[in-house]
């Protein structure tokens, strides 16, 4: 695997970031400066003070986001702290810019309780269009997201959980429809019970109510005779591991048809993937490097094997999807993302392969075709 660390950095210095903001009209004159400033604008005020729902018309928000995380769980880094999380949030606001013309905002919270990082985002929301929640540890997420959802009119989303699970449904869509199995039927073992986990098993639990689920954390499967479990590994009980088994993750592996990481690098193996059932599907997630390497889990058996990683193939990435989620939330107004947008644009992701094939089981983060096809199916 490349290093691109020093390239990288020389990069960000060079360039002081990666984002800034521009105009869009050019001031070429005092009167064009009139209008939009000093006198001009205190009627434009004045119109949205009288009618708020008026603000998306005439200002911004109608096409932007905020991006916010208090980096507490920053992809394949940790608790790093707000500081190191920006150059992340930066990469975030540079991607909804590039695929879906939204512009957005990165912010960073050196506030790390639910209530102050609730608190916080209502205090700026009428800022912004839409909420991008990025980079929360869990359990919080899970709180911080279901209280701002109530309680904001815009939409309000956590990408670690959703854009994940979406974009791994869609995977998995193509993939199980390679290897001649259907995903109802199929048993699935997820390591790494946080946000992107919980919020895998609840969507593929959604799609296909006859699905088998194990959950994996640090100390096992997730289980009825664990006595350590929080409320979010409680919760998943209701819908996962109905035969209660309990053990390790190779206990959970043995029969298993897909393995789902989002946990940490070289979790899993060779002769955890021999114990699986025949042509298993491996989605090793972690970031920047996965549960295995695919080239010894192809040779372990996978038949198809998938990563986070773009040097790889079938990249498995939230960046396909959260761009066409907004623009279709931002252009219809949308003030909720709910399970049935979710499972449609999981739908739609996995339909732009005309013939998918092992290699390629998902679009291009690059296809042209992603951001507005998903876009028609948020309204």
């Amino acid at each position: 695997m490349a290093d691109y660390s020093n390239e990288a950095l020389d990069l960000h210095r060079r360039m002081k970031g990666k984002i800034h903001i521009e105009l869009n009209d050019k001031l070429q004159s005092l009167d064009k400066l009139k209008l939009y400033y000093t006198p001009g604008v205190a009627a434009v005020s004045k119109a949205v003070a009288l009618h708020k729902e008026k603000l998306r018309e005439y200002t911004w928000t109608g096409n932007n986001v905020a991006v916010i995380s208090d980096g507490s769980a920053v992809l394949g880094l940790g608790n790093i702290g707000p500081e190191g999380a920006m150059p992340v949030m930066e990469g975030k606001c540079l991607l909804f810019k590039h695929f879906a013309n939204i512009d957005a905002v990165p912010i960073i919270l050196n506030v790390h309780s639910a209530n102050d990082i609730i608190n916080t985002v209502k205090a700026i929301a009428p800022s912004f269009g839409g909420i991008n929640l990025e980079d929360i540890a869990a359990p919080l997420c899970f709180e911080i997201e279901a209280k701002l959802a109530q309680q904001l009119p815009i939409p309000v989303f956590h990408d670690d959980q959703h854009g994940t699970a979406i974009v791994t449904l869609a995977g998995l869509i193509n993939a199980t429809k390679l290897t001649k199995r259907k995903l109802d039927a199929c048993r699935v073992t997820i390591v790494g019970s946080g946000a992107a986990g919980v919020a895998i098993a609840k969507l593929l639990s959604l799609y296909a109510p006859g699905i088998s689920i194990i959950m994996v954390d640090s100390k096992g499967i997730i289980s009825n005779n664990r006595r350590d479990l929080n409320p979010s590994k409680q919760g998943l009980l209701a819908f996962t591991n109905k035969d209660n088994i309990s053990g390790a993750l190779i206990d959970a592996l043995a029969g298993s048809d897909i393995f789902i990481g989002v946990s940490s690098p070289g979790l899993l193996t060779a002769s955890m993937i021999k114990s699986m059932n025949n042509n298993p599907i491996i989605f090793a997630m972690a970031n920047p490097e996965p549960e295995i390497d695919p080239d010894t889990a192809h040779r372990a058996g996978a038949s198809i094997v998938a990563t986070g990683r773009s040097d790889y193939p079938n990249q498995i990435n939230n960046a396909l999807v959260f761009p066409g989620v907004f623009r279709g939330a931002l252009d219809n107004s949308v003030r909720h993302i709910t399970d049935e947008h979710k499972l449609k644009a999981a739908e739609v992701v996995a339909n732009l392969m005309d013939r998918p094939d092992y290699d390629h089981i998902v679009p291009s983060i690059g296809d042209v075709r992603l951001v507005p096809s998903i876009a028609k199916v948020i309204c």
